[in-house]
């Protein structure tokens, strides 16, 4: 298993690998085999930035057996999804911030993250799973009032595509498996969320195939696989916290 971040050091970007207490510094493309390249870094002399910027950020509702028997929904035969901007993303320990005036309900979601690392149109479930570079923790924040305030247009772009709504990080790692990993969610250190990713209706792979007969995704493109039971609105000041064994914690504030 490896762990990819991006950084940032005395100004400067970059990217490379995380081991323990230190970064690797990178060159060249993360998806299209880096060298290392200097010494290491501490990782306190650095800042970890969201280890990906995604040309497209996709996001799955109702993709978890759970939370639909649970909700009366039905089960899909293909992926239910809307789109996040990519200017939503914040990585590691920045704050989640409502939207100027809003002073509704903002929820948090706890996904398994896939960021793909090979070019995929139509291909199959196959070729899907070898597309995908590795997983990431992802924060899903929808700001709730929001999404159903019209009652002929649900806003799903508007309500999740706000800025800081997209908590992604703290690293990208490849070669776990991810039907073994559970995905938890802490509120100021009190558990709200934790169920099996092996739990989804459609997995990883079948996700990236039927996606990609609609749209082309690129390496660095990031999906995230839906949650299950246990979100809920947070309180300003709380700390959220995303939790995925082998993969780390993804910790931000919803600043007041």
């Amino acid at each position: 298993m490896t762990l990819w971040v991006r950084f940032s050091c005395d100004g400067a970007e970059g990217f490379g690998t995380l081991d323990g207490d230190t970064v690797q510094p990178h060159a060249g493309d993360l998806f299209a085999n880096p060298t290392a390249q200097g010494a290491p870094l501490p990782l306190a002399s650095v800042t970890l930035l969201p280890p990906v910027a995604p040309r497209n950020f996709i996001g799955l509702w109702n993709n978890f057996f759970e939370a639909a028997t649970k909700q009366g929904n039905a089960i899909p035969a293909e992926p239910l999804y809307f789109l996040k901007s990519p200017g939503s993303i914040i990585g590691p320990d920045a704050a989640i911030r409502a939207p100027a005036g809003y002073t509704g309900k903002v929820l948090y979601e706890g996904e398994l993250g896939l960021v793909i690392g090979k070019t995929c149109s139509a291909v199959t479930e196959d070729e899907a799973a070898d597309a995908i570079f590795g997983l990431t923790c992802v924060n899903d924040v929808t700001a709730l009032d929001v999404l159903f305030a019209d009652p002929s247009f649900p806003q799903w772009a508007r309500a999740k595509g706000c800025d800081t709504f997209g908590p992604v990080g703290p690293c990208i790692a490849t070669g776990l498996d991810w039907s073994s990993l559970r995905v938890k969610v802490a509120l100021n250190g009190r558990e709200r969320q934790n169920y099996p990713a092996s739990d989804m209706i459609l997995a990883p792979a079948k996700i990236v195939s039927l996606i990609s007969r609609e749209m082309t995704l690129r390496p660095g493109d990031l999906i995230a696989c839906g949650t299950s039971v246990g979100a809920l609105p947070m309180r300003p000041g709380m700390v959220v916290e995303v939790t995925i064994d082998g993969i780390g914690t993804l910790r931000n504030t919803y600043a007041p």
